[in-house]
């Protein structure tokens, strides 16, 4: 199996020109988004047409889905082989929860 590698990239204050241009290409080769209302949505525009887009937006009060189960989420998509490239926005702690947890398994984690 293809080891899985997470590409989480810095989604900066919204101006979508704003992105690295690292950040931008790891968009372009994901195979699975998770994204939130806090990252600009036309980065999405830039995702493969086959990219899996999982919306995990928060509001006060208001989950989709709670911050343990985005980690795990990220997480097992990493471990099934899958390169995932969830825009951050101000959240970028998440990154140190999820590699904490899957580090062990010999994944690769890249902030962007």
């Amino acid at each position: 199996m293809e080891k899985g590698r997470a590409f989480l990239v810095g989604a900066g204050p919204g101006d979508v020109q704003l992105i690295t241009v690292k950040g931008l290409e790891a968009i372009k080769k994901a195979q699975v988004i998770l994204y939130d209302r806090l990252a600009n949505p036309k980065l999405l525009d830039y995702a493969p047409q086959d990219c899996e887009l999982i919306y995990c937006g928060k509001l006060p009060d208001r989950h989709v889905l709670r911050q343990e189960m985005i980690n795990d989420l990220l997480v097992s998509k990493v471990l099934e082989g899958k390169n995932c490239s969830p825009p951050q926005g101000r959240r970028s702690w998440r990154v140190w929860t999820c590699r904490r947890r899957s580090s062990s398994s010999g994944r690769q984690w890249a902030y962007l």
